[in-house]
This record gives C-alpha cells, structure tokens and sequence, in this order.
C-alpha cells in the first residue's frame, strides 16, 4: 500500500512501514523550545531527576517573545531558560546576540533539513514542513519528554491533498493561498491530520511563500502541513551548514488520502480574514466596500517576516507616507533579515514613510508587547491568529492579509487592494 510524505518520514525513523491511524515512539531529530513555554520543560526535566539531555545537539532554545525582556516577570522567566542553556552548555541557543522568531531563524541556520522529525512547544512548529519535514507543536511536558529521552509518541495522521493549480496573479502569496484552504474547510476541518500542498503552483512559489502555507496549517486544526522538496527547497538549503544529511521523501501514487481539495490558484484575490477566525476569508474586493478603516498595520511574525515581505513593503512604500491617524510595525523575523533589510535601502524607506522598524520579536503577535490593541481598535496584520483578544484589548479587531494588502492599507489608511 502506497504511503504519504508523512508516513515514509515516520517508517524512516521507527525502521519499519507506518500508517495513518498507527501510535508509534519516534526519535525527534530537533526539539525546539522558546523563553514563555521552555521554562516549564525545564522544571519537568529537572523534576524527573535526569542530569543530561538526550541528545544536546538536537534541543534548541530560541528567545523570541518577550526578549529584550518587556518587564521583570518576563525577565525573570527568560533567565530559567539562560540559566539552563549555559549549565548545559547548549550548541543551539538563540538569545540577543543572534536573536530571531525560531521558525525563520532554525531553517535560516540549517537546523531543519528535509526528512526530519521536529517537535516545538509552540503550535506553529508546523512552518518546517515547507522543508519536506514532519513538524508538529506539542505541550511543554511533552518536550521535556524528548528532552530525556531523545523521542516522543505520536499517532501518525491521516492526510488531506491540497491541490493547487495555476500560476499565482500579481499580490497573491502563500498566505492567500492557505487563508482560502482555511476559508474552505473550518478552524478544524484539518483536525490531527496533514496538510499535504500539491499541484502545479507550488513550482511558482519561493520558500517564504511554502513557510507562510504550512505555517497555517495548524489554523486548519491540522498536526502538521507539509511540502515536497523541489528545486527551489535545494537552492534555499545550498548555502546552508546542514545540521544533519537531508532525506527526501515523495508521496506514492496509491497513497491514501482522506480528502482531496482543488483550488484554481489563478481565480484568485488577496484574501482578508475578518474577525475572529481565520477561516472567516473574504475577497479583497468586499474589505475595499466595507470602506475599512485601520488604526494600526502590523507586517512580521513566523508567518510574514522574511524578506521577500520586507521587499514587498518596501517597494508600496517608497516614496509615500503612511495615512496620518494610521500606526504601522514593521518586525523583520531575524537578525540576518533585518541586516539585509538595511543593506538594500528599506529600513530608510520604512522610517521616511512614518513606520517603527522593530527588533525581531514575537511580540505584537501574540499581544505581548511592541503593537497592543486598545479599545474598538482595528488591525490589519499579516500574523496568523485573529482571535478575539489576540492582539489586545478584547474589543479590538483583527484582519489578517498578505504583506501587500498590509502596507497598501497603511499608506491609504482603510483594507485596500494593492493590486
């Protein structure tokens, strides 16, 4: 019987044929942890009286939410994880110094490659599957689990195709491209299953539009979503240190699928997620005649910080000025990025047009710090979750859309198309 991606990653690690539906106990090639959810690890961890990680080499700690720390709660708890790093000497810590939201900065490191296993207490682990890798969120004593023990347990999931066809038009990007999916399946229309992306697009979409795609998936309720690796996975990982040797891994022919969606890429506009759900899409064209006003535009985080986004702003931007009642963040999602940012003339286009240009930080997203809501205000945010609350104050909103849709909005000052 044929198998998914998914399947032939997991028989790769247990050594033997898996499918959908089987419990198994893995190896976990990276387990990732950040400064809010690795502090509780590590008290299980210690708590367990174990001294020594599994596999060191194969732990990571990235701080990326509240770091530089925003008060002294968040100091205090950012210390746990520092405290724990340099006891155990740890390879892969990510701190200030080479600071960034660690799903950009762990595949920008060669710490992901295809063909791995990949836990993060975090739910949107699920980006490194633009890798070709199985990469899932798990709760923080799950992770100490494979913190002592170098592995977890898992149901392998059962996979929806998500089959994509036709070149992308101008200002449609992976994140329109899984705002529909979502848009036509529910927030758990994908429960603890795989988002496998197919189809001929995929060959028109470079690697920071496949993260934005499966970073999503988990909007969907999915475990995991994932890409086969290609070309454009090889040029992305060619001049990268890899952590260990990629394998690839294709989906057979006869492998079972539980459902199989078609989108015709071609036919289709930026899509806006209105309040409070993600699935809750609508073409650009209705946000345009729902005249919407915005009070901030924020463009960054794990889903749309990269520099493919930062370029896309810039090139709306430039020479314009932000609407004056509108506020407009601009986080790039690593140190390297934001360095690249400001070798090609953007960070000064961003300031001159009225916009911050932050740190790299997770910190507006999640309404941490650096972007709150206050009361009745709206946003426009190329972040993944709407929620109500998410972003501050609970009477807020949230609309979700592209990095074109979201600095075309700032200079107008309401949802335009940017088209």
């Amino acid at each position: 019987m044929g198998q998914t991606i998914t399947e032939k990653i997991f028989s790769a690690h247990v050594g033997r044929d898996v499918y959908a539906g089987e419990i198994i106990e893995s190896p976990i090639d990276m387990v990732i942890g950040n400064d809010i959810t690795t502090p509780i690890s590590i008290k299980a961890f210690e708590d367990s009286g174990v001294e020594k990680l599994a596999n060191p080499d194969g732990f990571s700690i990235v701080m990326d939410h509240f770091i530089p720390a925003k008060d002294i709660a968040s100091a205090n708890q950012a210390k746990i994880s520092r405290d724990f790093a340099y006891k155990h000497d740890l390879k892969h810590f990510f701190d200030e110094k080479d600071m960034g939201i660690e799903h950009a900065l762990l595949p920008e490191k060669g710490l992901v490659v295809p063909g791995d296993v990949i836990i993060g207490a975090d739910s949107h682990t699920c980006t490194h599957g633009a890798l070709g890798a199985f990469a899932t969120g798990m709760g923080s004593t799950d992770l100490s689990f494979a913190m002592i023990t170098g592995g977890n347990w898992f149901k392998v999931p059962e996979a929806i195709k998500v089959v994509f066809s036709g070149k992308p038009a101008k200002h449609i990007y992976g994140k329109d491209l899984i705002l529909e999916v979502i848009r036509m399946i529910g927030v758990d229309g994908a429960l603890y299953k795989t988002l496998e992306f197919t189809g001929d697009t995929i060959s028109h979409l470079g690697m920071a539009d496949r993260f934005s795609l499966c970073n999503m998936a988990i909007e969907a309720g999915a475990k995991n979503g994932i890409v086969g690796v290609d070309d454009i996975t090889k040029e992305f990982l060619s001049d990268k240190t890899l952590a260990r040797e990629p394998k690839e891994f294709y989906s057979d022919d006869d492998a079972n699928y539980v459902q199989t969606l078609h989108i015709d890429v071609a036919s289709l506009e930026p899509v806006i997620a209105y309040p409070h759900l993600p699935s809750n899409g609508k073409p650009v064209s209705q946000a345009v005649a729902d005249d919407l006003e915005v009070d901030q535009v924020f463009i960054g985080s794990c889903t749309n910080g990269r520099i493919e986004d930062l370029r896309m702003a810039a090139k709306i931007l430039d020479g314009k000025r932000v609407s004056r009642k509108t506020r407009l963040i601009i986080t790039p999602a690593t140190q390297k990025i934001s360095l690249q940012a400001q070798k090609e003339g953007l960070v000064e286009i961003f300031i001159n047009a009225g916009a911050v240009f932050s740190n790299p930080t997770c910190g507006a997203c999640l309404g941490g710090y650096m972007g709150i809501l206050g009361k009745g205000e709206r946003c426009i945010s190329t972040t993944n979750r709407n929620f109500i609350g998410r972003m501050g104050d609970r009477s807020s909103e949230i609309y979700l859309a592209n990095s074109a849709v979201a600095a075309a909005s700032a200079v107008a000052g309401k949802i335009v198309d940017p088209r």
